[in-house]
Order: C-alpha cells, then structure tokens, then sequence
C-alpha cells in the first residue's frame, strides 16, 4: 500500500482570526478558509453568499433561442416528443425534471434511457428507429448525445428533428442537430462551464419558461436537480454552489412523493439534508438502478404520483442496491484473493486485471476503491467470450483517458476523462494493453505517490460540538468545495470494533484526555493493520453525530497511519537490522535490541501459520510485528520481526520477500524438527551481545 502524501494547507492565524470575527464564522471555520486561499474577507464573503442573482440568463446559451424555438412548435403542433436520458442519477433526474415540465405543458411526450448492459452509454440507432417508429419527431436529449455525430445523421435521414443538451467534452465534429445546448461546447456562449447534465435540462425549462420568475421554478425543480448535481460530482462552485445550496432546503420538505418516500426508506425524516447525505446515502441507491439494469424503475419513482407506487419503488430501489453490493463485494474479494496469490501486482505502479463475467455495472466502484487502497491507477475487464468491457479509476498525476488513447490501437472503444475511462477490448490485447499502461506510468512517473488535502493540524480539544456545527457555514461541500479534512498527531487507539459485517471498523480513540468514536469505511478488521494501544496519525473529516437526543463529534477517518515517534522507531530497528545484515558491527545494546527471545520466535510462527491462507501471508511487516506483540504480550519491534523470518528461512521453514514494507511469507513443505539454538544468524547476535 502506497503511504499518501498529506499536503497541508496554507496557515495564518492572524487572518484565520480577522476573518472570524469579520464574518461571524468560528475560528475552525474560518482556519479552513485561509487554508483554501480565501484570506481576504471580501473572497471569503463572495464565496460564503449566495443569490439566485447569481444564476446566469439561460439564453446566453447561442442556441438556445432555437431549441425553444422548435420545443414549443412541436409542444403546440401535438407532435410526439422523446426524451432520451441517461441510466446514472444526473441522467436520470435530467430525464425527470423535462418530463415533468412536458406534462405540465400538456405535451405529447415519452422518455427513454438505454439499458446499461444491453445498450450501453448515449444515443443509438437502435433505440432512435423505435421511437420514430412510435411516432416521436422530435428527439431532445439529456445528459446525453453530444459526440452522437453518426446518430445525429441517421435521425435526420428518418426526419427526426434533434435537440442534445449535454455537458459532456465535445470532439471536433459536433452533431448535426436542430440546436445544441452544452456549456462545454466552444462557441457555447455560457460562462459556467460547470454545469451537470440535469443542470443544463434545468436551463432549457428556464429558457421554455422565461416569463416565470426563477425563484418558483427554482421551487418547483432544485431539489432534483440538487441531486443530480451532486451526485455527478460535479464542482460546487458558482451557479452550481447556488442552486445545489437552494435545493438541499427544498429537499427537506420536497414535494417528489419518489424523493419523500426514498428519504424517509433511508431515515432521512426531519433531519437536515446535506450534500454528504445525497453523495453517500441517496445517489447510491438510485445510481444502483441504472448499474443493475433497473433506472426506468429509478425514473418512475421521481415521476410517480403515487404514495403507495413511490414506497414501493423506494424500497425496489435499496434492494437493488443490497444487490450491487454483493456483486462489488464478490468481484473486490476475487480481486483480493488474487493479490494475494501474486503480491506483485501491488508493487507496480498500475493495475490492469480481468476476470470472467464480472457484473459491468459495478466494476467502476471496485476499481475506485482498489485505486484508493493502493494508492494506484486501476483498469478493470470483464471478459465474456472474447470481448471484454472495462473501466478504470485513476489517481491524480496520470491522465488515465490520455493513456487509453496512446493505446487506442488495442482498444475496440474507449472514452472518458483523465481520472476515469471506459473501455472494450478484445482477449488477445489483455496483456499488451496491461503492460502498455504500465509503461506509460512509468514513463510518466519517477516516484508516483497518491495524495491526500489536508486543510489544517487541529489538537483533540479545538473539535468542541460548536467549532464542527460551525463548518457548516462553508456548506454545501463536494467537488471543488470538499468537506474539510483535518489532521491529528499521536492519538491513541483504545478499541477497534468492526462494523456492517466487517465491511468497516469504527476505533474508539483518545488525544489529551479527549475520546472520540472514529470511523474508517472500506477497512474491515481483517485488512486493518492497527491494533489496540497503537498510537496514531489520523486525516479526517468531523461531523456531530446525533443519537437519543445526545449530540456528540465523530470523525471520519480518510487517512491512518502510524504517529511519527513510532515510524522514527521503526526506522531505527530497520536501520539497525540492515547494518547488521551488511556484515556490519553492533554494540551490546544494539544487538539486545536486535536479538529475538525465544517468546518471539514461537510467537511469530504461531502468527503466520495461523494466519496465512493457502500457504501464504501477506501483510505489511510494521503491521504484522504489532499484531504479534499485542497477541503474545511480549516485547517486539520491526527489527526482531525480520531476525525471526531469517531465522525461519534459514531452516527452510518459511520463505519470505519484503519489498516497500510489505512482507510475502511463504510456508514450505518443512515436516521435521529445527533446533533453532543453532541457527548462525543467533549465533552471530549472541557473539555482539557477549562483547
């Protein structure tokens, strides 16, 4: 696991308290300003402040004269409208948002979002020959349509009139189309290019609506496209940041009877909305849908008028979810089981693997949670017959879409941006495509290491439930605008207990008197390296935790790793264990330290015979020394560790390798007896400890 990069933000206490007290913020509130460059009051005011005056003329957009143009003559001239949305939440919502504003219109008008795993992302000839066969003449996309060009032309050529909203990166050529709304395109005319593709929808109902103030289609829409924005991870900044922060109000007392019965599936009732709780809680269950084949089941429940239809399809919608978990589960496992047979794979600078029928929907949140882990780019395949469909997370500092174009020779289709791609590939290009991305890394890399943004140290004592309640004055957070991330040195763990089937665990740790309950998602008990008394550096997020009218911090944790005194020690015993491997001289009390009792010894092979699987153990050697003294009680260090693993090695009890701190230990076939009193590497240490 690649050790991340904490990369402190810029302090000045001084500011930090001008600031304070210039704008009411809590000094917490206004440290995590200064930290992010908005020092300067008048900065830090612009941002904090907020006005739908702040939300740009939809018909900046140089078409959107035409596009409402030809919306209305059909909408008047009763001809039958498609809209063709996407399978992901923005593309649902987006979807949602003009069906709605259709049928308020008294439209003649359908919609369409193109099955995941038949169809696959955007617009197809398939799907435009059934509508036009249906009747519809006018096709208005969402989300969507943008790099259509050869869709666009076969719509033309059954007479079918084209209007793409989108928010997509465009390519050279840009679609035949009656008018084309993107804030991405060049000759655009918008000023935000930021837009979500339900933001954009939003835009055109807008521009459909000009005459309606905007504060009552704000009313009347934000809460959805509230949704779909966050959870497209789009940046929340500008006109963004304005309408995202009005529909989180809205959604408290929304009026989507598919949105109230989701909420109230999740325990969402009568307490505050947050960005965290769209991002982590409400998107998951609606993207579900659209990864396991079921977003028209999604577009119905924001389109129903139904309470009964809505809870129900609420409920559709988590077990979907319950499913998409078991199949990321199933495939994270498979990939784990076969790091562990082949360690090597991590001590690359990428990770390319593929495995059979793996589910398409979900190998995109396996493969980001595999990067995040290891701290490295990573592709997934799913192969069927000969054809394999993939996709891939990246870390910042490799431009993973640039590198599957400089391979595109190996690819039948690819797409995406810098930190995420999709692709399909034939089974005969699996290893050269692995191996050329591997090449690209280290071409484009000397020492790749992931990174983490810290906004400001904090000591246990500054986290009161005021300075937390206080951050939420920098809300609404997300992309461009994350949840403040604060670091602690040298905290204690008293108690690690795992959670949601050890899918997690949540530590109870202690700083300077101070106990907080810490939570870190995606570590389960086995993979966690801590144990109880080790003492910490943690980079976490805070938020007041509400429980039986007791209101109490909890932190998130995003980083863990050993405090600093302890690593300097490890260090020292590592230092000290590689002179002494070198041939080279130690004094007595540098080979006391050294020397291993012979409690160690039965200790650490009672620790690997019971813990490897199928022969073998991987874990990281800092790790694996500390579960071993916390087991045996004994005294033990790195130093000692790797003694023990010579020792074993010298009578061929185990094999082992440690490379980046990571230590791969192999049981042999060993059956007989070992008088380890005779090993030459004790033999050795006793002649330093003698003098």
């Amino acid at each position: 696991m690649r050790k991340k990069t904490w990369q402190m933000g810029a302090g000045d206490p001084q500011a930090a308290d001008r600031l304070a007290r210039a704008l009411g913020l809590t000094p917490l509130a206004a440290r995590v300003l200064v930290a992010r460059g908005y020092g300067d009051e008048n900065a830090a005011s612009a941002l904090l402040k907020t006005s739908i005056e702040n939300i740009y003329d939809p018909f900046l957009f140089t078409q959107m004269s035409v596009a409402v143009e030809k919306i209305n003559a059909a909408i008047n001239g009763n001809v039958r409208i498609a809209v063709y949305g996407d399978y992901d939440v923005d593309g649902v919502t987006a979807t949602c948002i003009l069906m709605k504003y259709m049928k308020k219109r008294g439209a003649d008008c359908i919609y369409y979002i193109p099955d995941r795993q038949e169809e696959g992302y955007g617009l197809n000839t398939g799907a435009i020959q059934k509508l036009y066969d249906e009747g519809c003449r006018l096709l208005i996309t969402v989300d969507s349509g943008i790099t259509a060009y050869d869709e666009a032309v076969f719509a033309a050529e059954l007479g079918m009139e084209l209007v793409i909203t989108d928010h997509h990166e465009c390519k050279s050529e840009v679609p035949p189309a009656s008018a084309v709304i993107n804030p991405r395109l060049e000759d655009s005319g918008y000023p935000f290019r930021e837009l979500a593709g339900v933001g954009v929808a939003f835009k055109l109902i807008c521009a459909l609506e000009k005459e309606r103030p905007l504060s009552e289609l704000l009313d009347e829409y934000a809460d959805i496209v509230a949704v779909g924005t966050i959870a497209d991870v789009m940046p929340l900044v500008g006109e963004n940041r304005e309408i995202v922060k009005y529909g989180l109000k809205r959604l408290q007392n929304t009026k989507n009877l598919g949105l109230r019965a989701l909420m109230d599936k999740l325990g969402f009732g009568g307490k505050p909305v947050t960005s965290n709780s769209v991002s982590f809680v409400m998107a998951p269950r609606i993207n579900a849908a659209g990864r396991m084949g079921g977003a028209a089941e999604a577009e119905r429940l924001f389109l129903t008028e139904d309470p009964a239809e809505a809870a129900q399809l609420a409920e559709y919608l988590c077990e979907l979810n319950r499913q998409r978990q078991e199949e990321e589960n199933n495939i994270y496992k498979q990939v784990i089981e076969c790091i562990r047979r082949e360690p090597d794979i991590i001590h690359r600078k990428t990770m390319v693997l593929w495995g059979e029928d793996w589910h398409t929907g979900v190998i995109g949140i396996v493969a980001s949670r595999l990067s995040d882990r290891y701290g490295m780019p990573c592709v997934l395949i799913s192969m069927s017959g000969d054809e394999g469909k993939g996709s891939g997370r990246s870390i910042r500092g490799f431009n993973l879409y640039a590198a599957a174009e400089r391979n595109s020779r190996l690819l039948d289709k690819y797409g995406g941006h810098e930190l995420a791609v999709g692709l399909s590939i034939d089974r005969s290009n699996l290893e050269e495509f692995r191996d050329a991305i591997e090449r690209c890394a280290c071409q484009a890399w000397v020492n790749p290491e992931p990174f983490i943004d810290v906004d400001c140290m904090v000591e246990a004592d500054e986290l009161t439930l005021e300075a937390v309640s206080g951050l939420s004055a920098l809300e609404p957070f997300g992309m461009s605008n994350m949840q403040p991330a604060f670091a602690m040195r040298d905290v204690r763990i008293e108690e690690i207990t795992p959670i949601s089937h050890d899918r997690h665990v949540k530590l109870h740790v202690t700083k300077d008197g101070e106990e907080f309950n810490a939570f870190v998602f995606g570590m389960g008990s086995k993979s966690c390296r801590y144990v109880n008394s080790d003492l910490v550096d943690i980079v976490f997020s805070a938020e007041i935790n509400s429980y039986k009218g007791r209101d109490s911090v909890q932190l998130i944790v995003r980083d863990i790793r050993w405090a600093e005194s302890e690593q300097a020690c490890d260090r020292k015993m590592l230092s000290l264990y590689e002179r002494f491997c070198a041939g080279e001289s130690l004094d007595k009390e540098e080979a006391i330290a050294l020397s291993p009792t012979k409690d160690n010894i039965i200790a650490v092979f009672r620790h690997v015979k019971s813990n490897a699987e199928d022969g073998i153990l991987n874990s990281s050697a800092e790790g694996m020394y500390r579960k071993i003294k916390y087991e045996s009680g004994g005294r033990m260090n790195l130093g000692r560790l790797l003694v023990c693993l010579d020792i074993f090695s010298e009578f061929d009890i185990f094999k082992y390798e440690l490379e980046s701190g990571e230590a791969i230990v192999r049981l042999t076939d060993f059956a007989g007896k070992a008088d380890i009193n005779g090993s030459k590497i004790l033999k050795r240490l006793m002649e330093f400890v003698r003098g």
